[in-house]
């Protein structure tokens, strides 16, 4: 990845607009477990944030995907985890497959004005039976004439509330699990749709996440995004942009982390002298900074080599597997160092804690990120 004067001057203006739009308002979104999305989406929007690699006449910008992952390095600046991951669906989760396989008519009705600000998106995959199992899920829709009728349920669905369509798999014949499902647009006005309270969670609180029972819900036959039977291929395409966005937003937020907490080390005193004081407080935060630092390396090769149109499904389920754990141990050691005040709910890394932990379980687990990196190792099995 470059570093750029442009891209210098828009890190610079994301940083600005966390530290006077996100951040002042970051605590009133966590008790009120919810951030208004359309607002605040739009407002990025305005900043050129919304459509950075996203096709020229819909609006976006037409840069390559090294600009996405820019713009997620620096919302990891965010005191709160959930703008980053629900912005993250609006343009790295929920629309880079109509981006790519949608019709002219789909896009320039669902990705334009997502680009615009105007719309919010949601990503329809996870059933309560079928998280990280995309081959396992059981919603279907039916051809019906010209309309396909989609019938199930989706759980752990971020932006649910607030979306103005969602980006559905659903199975479409009888053909084996991966040859089977079909990716569709569905608006969120259509009938049969209910969606439930925001799901009370560890963490991300300011993000409405919920579950969705889609009835008999008819949506036209042009709304399928792609070919039918296409849609496991499409929604594998669209994993990797989500996992090398996963995996960006971690290293400012784990950066921030330990610095938080260097601050914090070097004015608490503890018999007599300060806690940053201490060799092993110095050398483990320089130790946790020099593995993010090696994430992020891996971060950006990945990116460099998606960008030179490789297929990085093994590097890019690598860095989303490291980001994971290694927040995990950022996170812990880190609240370590805070004493009893690590362990109260309003302490920014105790925020961290809960936030991050996410990530070795959302967009795909920890195992089945491992199962994925050892099959396309070929280990378990002879060569």
């Amino acid at each position: 990845m470059q570093n750029s004067h442009e891209q210098v001057a828009l890190r610079s203006v994301i940083r600005r607009f966390i530290a006077e739009e996100v951040d002042p308002n970051a605590q009133e979104w966590e008790r009120r477990g919810a951030f208004p999305a359309h607002e605040v989406f739009r407002r990025m929007a305005e900043l050129g944030l919304t459509g950075v690699s996203k096709p020229v006449e819909y609006g976006g910008l037409g840069l390559d995907f090294s600009w996405e992952v820019l713009v997620a390095e620096e919302l990891g600046h965010c005191s709160i985890g959930a703008l980053p991951m629900a912005f993250g669906v609006q343009t790295c989760m929920g629309t880079p497959a109509l981006a790519r396989f949608g019709s002219d008519e789909l896009r320039r009705e669902f990705l334009a004005p997502v680009i615009a600000g105007d719309y919010v998106a949601a990503v329809a995959v996870s059933e309560p039976q079928a998280g990280s199992d995309v081959a396992g899920l059981k919603c279907k829709a039916v051809r019906d004439g010209g309309e396909y009728v989609v019938t199930g349920t989706k759980m752990w669905i971020t932006n649910a509330l607030q979306a103005d369509f969602f980006c559905v798999l659903a199975n479409t014949s009888d053909e084996p699990s991966h040859r089977n499902k079909s990716m569709f647009i569905v608006p969120a006005k259509q009938r049969g749709i209910a969606v439930s309270k925001p799901l009370d969670k560890l963490g991300m609180r300011s993000s409405e996440t919920s579950e969705i029972v889609f009835d008999g819900v008819r949506v036209p036959a042009s709304f399928m995004v792609g070919e039918e039977g296409e849609g496991f291929r499409n929604q594998m395409v669209q994993f990797q942009d989500e996992r090398l966005y996963v995996a960006a937003t971690t290293l400012r937020a784990m950066e921030r982390c330990i610095d938080t907490t260097a601050d914090y080390c070097r004015e608490r005193m503890i018999f007599g002298s300060s806690v940053l004081g201490n060799q092993a407080v110095q050398f483990r935060l320089a130790e946790l900074q020099v593995d993010v630092e090696a994430l992020r390396s891996l971060v950006y090769r990945a990116t460099d080599a998606y960008v030179a149109g490789e297929d990085v499904t093994l590097l890019a389920t690598m860095a989303k597997l490291k980001a994971g754990r290694l927040a995990r141990v950022v996170t812990d050691s880190c609240l370590q160092y805070w004493g009893g005040m690590g362990f109260m709910w309003d302490n920014p890394v105790s925020r961290y804690y809960r936030d991050l932990r996410l990530l070795s379980i959302g967009g795909g687990s920890d195992e089945t990120m491992l199962q994925v990196i050892a099959k396309m190792k070929g280990f378990g099995s002879r060569r």
